[in-house]
C-alpha cells in the first residue's frame, strides 16, 4: 500500500514525501496525529482517504525501523 499512496518528487514540495496525486506532506500528517487528531479528521482536513494516513504512518515505522542508535556510556 505504501508504494502506491506516497511519492518522493524533487518536483514537488523539494522532494519530500506527499500523499499521491496531492502536494500534502507526510510530514502534516504525522504532526496533526502528534498533535491528537484521530485518522479519519486528519483524513478530512487534508482531503485524503483514511489509507493514506495510514500509508503514512507505515512510512515513518519504516524510516524508524532503519535507524540505529548509539548508546554512548
Amino acid at each position: 500500500m505504501l508504494e502506491t499512496r506516497i511519492v518522493i518528487d524533487p518536483e514537488i514540495r523539494h522532494g519530500k514525501p506527499v500523499i499521491r496525486d496531492t502536494r500534502v506532506p507526510v510530514e502534516f500528517i504525522l504532526g496533526s496525529l502528534a498533535g491528537g487528531m484521530g485518522v479519519d479528521e486528519v483524513a478530512r482536513e487534508y482531503g485524503v482517504e483514511k489509507e493514506d494516513v495510514q500509508a503514512a504512518i507505515e512510512y515513518a515505522a519504516r524510516l524508524v525501523a532503519k535507524e540505529e542508535i548509539t548508546v554512548y556510556a
